[in-house]
């Protein structure tokens, strides 16, 4: 390869570093993302050019086969996944991410262990540092799919001796791993520290709540990225390991961030076992015969249109609905009225970080009207009325109110604090940790029993007749 070859790759690499960074950074904002996803996506599409060209290519043909089948099936799960669905994909991308980083570090194992090469110290500890993140990251995400999809129970579920069976499991990995940097190489040994860090990853998401489960996704996102990174320092890929570095910086620090916003420990969410509290499911402080108040859209159409001041709360609901067309028109009317509207968005709503904002991008919410938790919590107190539409486990008062509740302190919005509050949701089931709502049955809530969609426009059509 000529000096001028080298130059112009470690060029391209560059300016795909460049475009990694400059697209991260303009994804901070909502009315940048797109821009910032599109520079992004240009960056990885150069770097791979790049690497087919100056690496040295088994075979094109499977590569094309790959891309042209992944290529396929990205389009048409990208038209066909609802947004509802959209926790569950970003939790399957963090699983492929790592299981690919652990494939390219298995694989890269076996290819040395093939040709009688000895393994260098570096390699070594990245190739075990790539099996042991990307599996436990592919098994992890795995389950929090699972948890995602209901298909496996969403409280939090506990093994016995949790913390011990986990640090027991860690130290077996560990000395498994030393065995194979020290002393020489056991493919034996290695296939079963690969199967014990599937295991690590079950048992570290398996106990966590799902009303925590965003915050999950956000340090899976953060693995899939550390991941990346190893497998780029196993094959000598620069532009993996920027790209990598980037992603479990961000994850990182997006976690850290929504950690604090939930008041949780961060070492807990590393290592497990958060989430669960002390007590069962449906422990939540409601009284013994507690009644419900069922309102009629004619009567909260005609307390929504005399009102001065009203807090929308967004939730899951609104997105199983795909009612955010609707939130906005009844927000657009009241304005209409002289009405001060605004939306309280809490770090967790929904299933994934930013999932009501982007829900509320799509139908052009000004971005000036949403006001996370810490900005609009003591706004409540002196608002006429509190719409929660679809949202269950972050206006719940068990959060602050039960010790023993599987939510207990987890800052919520305080809702109970309006003067009204006006709850649309499908029925009293439970939301996603489980357990029952007190706000249901405040003397000043009135419930809305009816899908989002269908609630929002009944009270569209009370608001404009009063």
């Amino acid at each position: 390869m000529t000096l001028d070859r080298d130059i112009i790759i470690t060029s391209a690499y560059l300016i795909s570093a460049a475009l990694f960074i400059f697209g991260l950074r303009r994804m901070g904002s909502p009315a940048t993302a797109r821009m910032g996803n599109t520079l992004a996506a240009s960056g990885m599409l150069l770097a791979i050019i790049v690497t087919l060209i100056s690496e040295e290519i088994v075979s094109y043909p499977a590569i094309v086969a790959g891309v042209l089948i992944g290529g396929a099936l990205g389009a048409v799960v990208a038209r066909q996944v609802k947004m509802t669905a959209m926790p569950q994909m970003v939790a399957v991308f963090n699983g492929f991410g790592g299981a690919a980083s652990a494939l390219i570090a298995v694989s890269e194992y076996f290819r040395l262990r093939a040709g009688s090469v000895e393994m260098g110290l570096e390699t070594s500890v990245t190739i075990m540092l790539g099996v042991l993140i990307g599996a436990v990251t592919f098994s992890g995400s795995a389950v929090a799919t699972g948890k995602l999809q209901e298909v496996i129970v969403s409280r939090a579920v506990r093994l016995p001796a949790q913390n011990l069976v986990s640090v027991a499991l860690f130290a077996v990995i560990g000395a498994l791993a030393v065995t194979q940097i020290v002393l020489e190489a056991s493919p034996l040994l290695f296939l079963a520290m690969i199967a014990l860090c599937l295991a690590l990853g079950v048992i570290l998401v398996l106990p966590i709540g799902g009303a925590d489960m965003p915050v999950v996704i956000s340090l899976l996102n953060s693995y899939s990225g550390l991941a990346a990174a190893a497998a780029g320092f196993v094959i000598g890929n620069p532009i993996l390991i920027i790209a990598g570095a980037l992603v479990g910086a961000a994850g990182f620090i997006l976690t850290q961030i929504m950690t604090r916003a939930m008041h949780r420990s961060l070492a807990n969410v590393m290592f497990g076992a958060f989430g669960a509290g002390g007590g069962g499911v449906g422990m939540s402080g409601v009284a013994a015969g507690a009644a419900v108040r069922e309102g009629s859209p004619e009567d909260l159409g005609i307390l929504l249109a005399y009102a001065q001041s009203v807090i929308i709360v967004p939730g899951y609901g609104l997105a199983v609905a795909q009612a955010q067309r609707q939130v906005r028109d009844l927000a657009d009317l009241l304005e209409e009225r002289g009405v001060d509207v605004r939306y309280a968005i809490h770090p967790v709503a929904g299933r994934m970080p930013g999932h009501m904002n982007v829900l509320l991008a799509e139908v052009d919410v000004p971005y000036d009207r949403l006001y996370d938790l810490d900005q609009i919590n003591d706004e409540f107190a002196g608002t006429d009325v509190a719409i929660v539409v679809g949202a269950n486990d972050v206006t719940n008062p068990s959060a602050r109110e039960q010790a023993d509740s599987p939510i207990y302190g987890m800052p919520i919005l305080n809702v109970d604090h309006a003067r009204n509050v006006i709850v649309l949701k499908r029925s009293m089931s439970p939301g996603f940790a489980g357990i029952d709502n007190p706000l249901f049955y405040n003397e000043k809530t009135s419930m809305l029993f009816a899908d989002a969609k269908d609630g929002l426009t009944r009270l569209i059509e009370s608001v404009q007749e009063s």
